[in-house]
């Protein structure tokens, strides 16, 4: 939490892995995977993916490739600033652009399901809304 606050200060995407990826079986054989939770930054109105991001994506990415039956799930976010219908524009494509980034990694689209939740209240900085989680596993 203090890393992601000090660099939302200085205005950087950063990312953090809430979850290692930890497999096991269910009943059935089936590979099961512990929800990581990766997060990406996003800077005000932007949509666009910083290099941070993108080392985020590609971690998210190596994941889901290992564990191809897996559900992927993209979680767009934005801040309180404008209107909802605006923010939760800005939530998707956010989480589209992340998506669209996944499936160019080489994970499948069918696997993908995105989710813009638009605004949603931040703790101490803005940059905490400002987001995308990428959820890999059971849901």
């Amino acid at each position: 939490m203090i890393r992601r606050r000090a660099a939302a200060f200085a205005g950087l995407a950063l990312s953090a892995s809430v979850l290692a990826a930890c497999a096991s079986s269910d009943p059935f054989g089936r590979d099961l995977v512990a929800q990581p939770v990766h997060v990406l930054f996003f800077e005000g109105d932007s949509i666009a993916l910083g290099d941070a991001a993108m080392a985020v994506v590609q971690d998210a990415a190596n994941i889901a490739r290992r564990y191809p039956n897996q559900p992927v799930r993209v979680l767009g976010f934005a801040d309180p600033e404008g209107t909802a219908a605006a923010n939760r524009a800005l939530s998707s494509a956010r989480a589209l652009a992340v998506a669209g980034e996944m499936e160019r990694l080489g994970v499948s689209s069918a696997r993908i399901r995105v989710l813009a939740r638009g605004e949603t209240a931040f703790a101490d900085i803005a940059t905490e809304s400002r987001r995308v989680e990428i959820r890999i596993g059971p849901q």
